[in-house]
């Protein structure tokens, strides 16, 4: 661990000479890149500063109990030793989850998609409580929410329902939600009393960039319509709202919150590269079998992740076998502790790769 955080400290002070020279400002993406780069090494560093005058004071501290003779001495080095073994484990502990290598996506904007799945309309009333939990949830964490394209359950609720969540760290934030929720509840249209099951699909994909994904435009089709969801009444008169036919993959992507069809286009092909991104990051990770099965850090959208039981008032997300039983409080956007557990799961994980390698 030492060999790597010097390796740090190194890089460390070489960008930090890059971002001061004259030029540096002259590609500002570079630039900006680099000062990222400085300021999440700067933290590192400062606590590695901070570890190696431990170490420091335990040798001074053993080679003290060594060498002096004096009892007085003695019992002040064991007792320095005592407050410093502790602070030792505690940095290091730290340190150890610095250097974890962090997902680059996990800053960037994310794209919700929920789906209705099995159960008819009760998957889509399902839905719709899924998405009141993520609004309410982004509403509680500074995070915000707009919808972009909707399709209404015929009883209540969405059978697809697409937003953008925009703040800090969203993707990083909401990743772990990616899969299938199962729900457990006697249904709204059910007379009998009997607890059917029902299922939602939840994907979140980090918003990319033109530079991440390329796109050929020639391979994409264009259609615009009437809007008819979230924009509102003043733009039902105008063919605003836009929807892409990816035609290689198949995918079809629609946008209509915004009046302007150039901002709806703009948002579609943001979701189309997303998307994109999804279906060749999940080709990668078969691939080199890097996909986990628990899912915990991805997420894959056809695993079944968390069940909702409504008569028992319990969530339990299958993924770390980790439940709470205040299903309304959950359902309710308090789901921080969900993604707390996962975030430790996940960290445990990759520690654990990197002492294999």
């Amino acid at each position: 661990m030492i060999a790597k955080l010097e390796e740090l400290k190194q890089r460390f002070e070489e960008v930090g000479q890059l971002i001061v020279q004259p030029d540096a400002m002259s590609d500002m993406k570079k630039y900006s890149q680099l000062s990222k780069e400085y300021k999440d090494l700067e933290k590192i560093v400062t606590q590695y500063d901070e570890y190696s005058e431990v170490l420091s004071n335990i040798k001074n501290a053993k080679d003290v109990l060594k060498t002096e003779k004096d009892e007085e001495f003695r019992e002040m080095a064991k007792m320095e030793l005592d407050e410093l073994e502790p602070e030792k484990e505690r940095i290091e502990a730290v340190l150890k989850e610095m250097m974890i290598p962090k997902d680059p996506n996990d800053e960037k904007e994310a794209i919700l998609e929920i789906r209705a799945g099995t159960g008819g309309d009760e998957a889509a009333i399902f839905a719709g409580d899924l998405f009141r939990m993520y609004q309410r949830f982004c509403e509680k964490n500074g995070l915000k929410l707009t919808v972009l394209d909707l399709t209404e359950g015929t009883s209540g609720g969405y059978k697809e329902i697409v937003s953008t969540v925009t703040g800090h760290e969203p993707y990083g934030t909401l990743k772990f939600e990616s899969g299938v929720h199962r729900v457990q509840r006697v249904p709204q249209t059910e007379t009998q009393g009997r607890v059917h099951t029902s299922a939602a699909t939840v994907a979140v994909l980090p918003e990319m960039d033109e530079v991440d994904v390329e796109i050929d435009m020639n391979d994409v089709r264009k259609d615009t319509f009437c809007s008819s969801g979230p924009g509102g009444q003043s733009v039902n008169t105008t063919y605003s709202a836009v929807r892409l036919t990816h035609a290689p993959s198949g995918l079809v992507v629609s946008c209509q919150d915004q009046k302007s069809q150039l901002k709806n286009f703009d948002k579609a092909l943001k979701v189309l590269r997303s998307r994109l991104y999804e279906i060749e990051l999940a080709k990668h990770n078969e691939a080199v079998g890097a996909q986990r099965k628990s899912m915990v850090g991805s997420g894959d959208r056809s695993d079944k992740i968390r069940t909702y039981n409504y008569p028992q008032s319990r969530v339990t997300d299958h993924r770390i076998n980790y439940s709470q039983h205040n299903l309304p409080a959950v359902m309710d956007g308090e789901i921080e502790e969900f993604i707390s557990q996962l975030r430790i799961a996940e960290s445990a994980a990759k520690m654990e790769d990197g002492a294999m390698e």
